[in-house]
């Protein structure tokens, strides 16, 4: 009788972050990033420009009822630049998290296959929202030049400091997500009715000031994503943000990172039985 042998193929460490690992799989990122934006815009008549019509679209409306319906403030600026500014970066963080919690089931074919660092799956998912930020970004800067809305070039150093912390905001909950996702296939239609909680929650449409009870900002700000609004306002209003608020924010994105990445690393031995 031949004994079976099992023979299983996994990462030499465990630890939060194997950047030797990473580094040495990096080629992954773009296939999978690139295979993903590829899909999302295949057989699509007007194709990349979903990235755009998609915040054009919904600023267009939220300016009609929200600006001048309702004459929401707008911490100084044209309201529809107020509220696009804030769609970039929401998008980017709603579209990154929403791909980021599929990412695993998505991908169960290749999971069950061949060993790689699975971080690598829901990170290409963020990656995925960031081109669609690039795109919406150009149209962006055409609507700060139609506008003639002054942008302070001192200040320019918090757009991609933003986008870092946008980023860093996203793949916690999204790697989190991504492994209870797998296990518990109830997140799916949680995963939705969350992202929509967050997005009335945020600074997105309305700045933190509208809110005259104290409890309420310090539950707008809690958002990972609120930090990441108001710094990439920041050039465009002149105002510092309120250091408080940010460091709230800065510490629920950093939470929530530390508890989605050692929740990740803990089950991923087990995605491949489950997914």
């Amino acid at each position: 009788m031949v004994e079976r042998v099992e023979y299983v193929i996994d990462s030499a460490q465990h630890s939060l972050f194997d950047w030797k690992e990473l580094w040495r799989y990096r080629e992954l990122f773009y296939f999978f990033t690139w295979r993903d934006v590829k899909v999302k815009y295949k057989q699509t008549t007007l194709g990349f420009l979903w990235a755009i019509l998609q915040p054009l679209l919904m600023m267009v409306i939220f300016t009609l009822f929200f600006g001048r319906a309702l004459k929401v403030p707008s911490q100084d600026l044209p309201y529809p630049i107020f509220v696009f500014s804030g769609l970039l970066v929401w998008n980017t963080f709603s579209s990154g998290l929403t791909g980021a919690a599929n990412s695993m089931t998505n991908n169960a074919a290749i999971i069950k296959k061949i060993y790689f660092p699975r971080l690598i799956i829901p990170v290409s998912s963020i990656l995925v929202a960031l081109f669609d930020f690039v795109m919406a970004f150009l149209l962006f800067i055409g609507i700060v030049l139609f506008y003639r809305q002054p942008v302070y070039w001192s200040a320019l150093w918090s757009w991609p400091l933003a986008i870092i912390i946008g980023i860093v905001a996203t793949l916690g909950p999204g790697c989190w997500l991504a492994a209870l996702n797998v296990k518990y296939r109830d997140f799916r239609y949680v995963i939705p009715f969350l992202v929509q909680v967050l997005f009335f929650l945020s600074s997105v449409l309305y700045p933190v000031s509208l809110l005259s009870h104290p409890a309420l900002r310090y539950i707008l700000v809690a958002s990972p994503i609120y930090a990441a609004v108001e710094l990439f306002r920041f050039p465009l209003t002149g105002s510092t943000p309120d250091l408080t608020y940010l460091s709230i924010s800065l510490m629920s994105g950093l939470v929530l990172l530390i508890i989605g990445l050692v929740y990740f690393k803990r089950t991923e031995d087990f995605f491949a039985d489950f997914a």
